[in-house]
């Protein structure tokens, strides 16, 4: 099979390969810059900016360097600085940013997304009726919903239409072998009904009864082989995230692409989020601090997931997500929270993002 190029609102995307937003730190300049310089969509992640550069960024930090509240959480000019410096590797082709729904100051953090440049916004983690109008001003940056069931999408194109009279210009359809958040309940996720081979096709026909919105298949996509696999059940592209983690242009620290390297399939589990939804990763130390009690105080500093109601989910799953993300990123293995997909453990090398896109489009 010959993959086509992908469109997305007026932006062509060479190679249909959407490299997917994962935050803390995971996807910024470096790794979303390469990626559409080889030809794919990069897509920086807007989660957590007020930590890049060692908080150089944030305007207000407390004591022990959390960003203060989510205007410093989600920092404009970290975000700014990011963008400028993946505009820096890819120059002029398409560069997307994600923001997710769940977290506080949405809109506001879409609009600091186009205004740094961002030319497609990919929204999950909830359903994002009120995206368009967050970009408003703004018409020339596509959107892109992150649904989980053609339901969904029916329900956010009867929304978009009637309120704010447009359609996505693209929309992903996320399967629950994904890393971090899903779209389903614990018990959900291994539904056979709810894998990604069972909801594509209908997602596909439901874009197709709203003027044949392109469909983005995500979540547990490995190989050429399962790109094959999805564009056959109607998908015009993929969106992978865990591969992208063992390429040398990620973002994330040596730690933490170690801890994915070294992780075994019986180490990737779903584990309890203060977002409400379960989240994937790696089983880790600070799963046995939370078990035993001893994990790390949850303060609440940098408020940044409205789900979380300012910590009170927090302290019920025993951990913050926003302080142990960002642990993470700086490399602190025994407090740090590790998001994988499912085939996390199939990470046995690093290597640079065009010898991985080789891969995804000729074969291994």
């Amino acid at each position: 099979m010959e993959f086509k190029s992908l469109k997305i609102g007026k932006h062509l995307i060479e190679k249909p390969i959407v490299q997917g937003g994962m935050g803390l730190g995971i996807s910024w300049d470096r790794l979303a810059g390469t990626v559409s310089a080889e030809g794919g969509l990069g897509v920086v992640s807007s989660v957590g900016t007020g930590v890049y550069h060692d908080r150089a960024f944030a305007d207000k930090v407390m004591g022990d360097g959390r960003p203060y509240e989510a205007i410093n959480f989600y920092s404009t000019k970290a975000l700014f600085e990011i963008m400028k410096n993946a505009r820096k590797i890819c120059g002029d082709r398409p560069l997307a940013v994600n923001v997710l729904y769940a977290i506080n100051d949405y809109d506001r953090v879409v609009r600091d997304s186009c205004e740094a440049g961002a030319d497609i916004i990919i929204t999950g983690a909830g359903l994002p009726l009120s995206m368009p109008e967050a970009a408003r001003d703004f018409p020339d940056v596509a959107l892109v919903p992150i649904v989980s069931t053609a339901k969904a999408l029916r329900i956010l194109c009867r929304r978009w239409e009637k309120a704010h009279g447009r359609l996505p210009d693209a929309v992903v359809v996320e399967g629950p072998l994904s890393g971090g958040h899903q779209g389903f309940k614990y018990e959900e996720c291994f539904k056979a009904e709810n894998q990604l081979e069972a909801i594509l096709p209908p997602v596909v026909e439901e874009a197709k009864k709203w003027g044949d919105i392109p469909v983005i298949a995500a979540g547990g996509i490995w190989d050429r082989d399962d790109i094959v696999r999805m564009m056959e059940l109607g998908a015009s592209g993929v969106q992978l995230g865990t591969r992208f983690i063992g390429t040398h242009e990620c973002d994330a620290s040596d730690i933490f692409k170690k801890k994915i390297l070294d992780a075994t399939e019986e180490d990737i589990r779903l584990f309890k989020s203060p977002v409400g939804y379960p989240a994937r990763g790696v089983k880790s130390e600070l799963h046995r601090l939370i078990e035993e009690g001893k994990a790390p105080k949850i303060a609440c500093i940098s408020n940044c997931v409205a789900p979380c109601h300012r910590g009170e989910e927090a302290k019920v799953v025993g951990y913050c997500i926003a302080d142990r993300l960002s642990d993470a990123f700086e490399g602190k293995e025994d407090t740090g929270l590790f998001f994988t997909g499912a085939n996390g453990y199939r990470l046995n090398e690093i290597i640079s993002v065009k010898e991985l896109m080789d891969k995804l489009i000729y074969g291994e």
